[in-house]
């Protein structure tokens, strides 16, 4: 019997996972999560995390536990998924002036310095790894990858919704997650993206 794929939302920090999570859950998957990280000013829907994620380098037995649920990884991880698994991930992009922009505004409302690191240099380390890992994704036999930009989520839910649902073959149901799509929560706004 060949068992549920894991399905993984990943993509940048601040990049929309959390949303996306949120719709999925809304359409009738079931989250990996532990709700230690509990919803803040930042992610005020909630983050939608699982701690032993980030220990997936040394602990990985959580995923036996996964097959048909869904689980937020972030993209520095990802090559850390185990090859005895089939996955299907959802990438979320979004514009790298608006990730570079959120994560300053967590840092400023943490009380944490928001210019350790240049703009520019934060932007190119974040692009060159954005190649990286989707080069990567490319060459993964047991990893199916669809890539989602947030500001398309937010200008046609329903579109992108059906889009995944069809990524996902039928696992969600499409208007329970286009409902939960919330346009107020886009704060970062830097201009049109398509």
């Amino acid at each position: 019997m060949v068992r549920d794929p894991v399905i993984i939302v990943s993509g940048l920090p601040r990049s929309g996972t959390s949303m996306m999570m949120k719709m999925l859950a809304a359409g009738g998957l079931e989250p990996l999560t532990d709700n230690i990280r509990t919803a803040d000013e930042d992610n005020p829907k909630g983050y939608f995390e699982f701690e032993r994620v980030k220990q997936i380098e040394t602990d990985n037995a959580w995923l036996d536990d996964a097959h048909g649920k869904v689980v937020k990884l972030i993209s520095a991880l990802l090559r850390h998924l185990p090859p005895a698994y089939n996955y299907k991930i959802i990438f979320m992009r979004r514009s790298m002036a608006e990730i570079l922009a959120s994560q300053r505004q967590m840092l400023v409302r943490r009380g944490e310095p928001a210019d350790k690191v240049p703009d520019d240099k934060m932007a190119a380390m974040f692009e060159k790894h954005l190649s990286q890992v989707e080069s990567w994704l490319a060459e993964q036999k047991n990893i199916e990858t669809l890539y989602v930009r947030y500001n398309d989520v937010l200008n046609d839910p329903r579109s992108e919704a059906q889009r995944i649902g069809g990524f996902l073959q039928g696992r969600v149901e499409v208007e329970p997650m286009v409902e939960v799509v919330d346009r107020a929560l886009y704060r970062q706004r830097q201009g049109d993206h398509k």
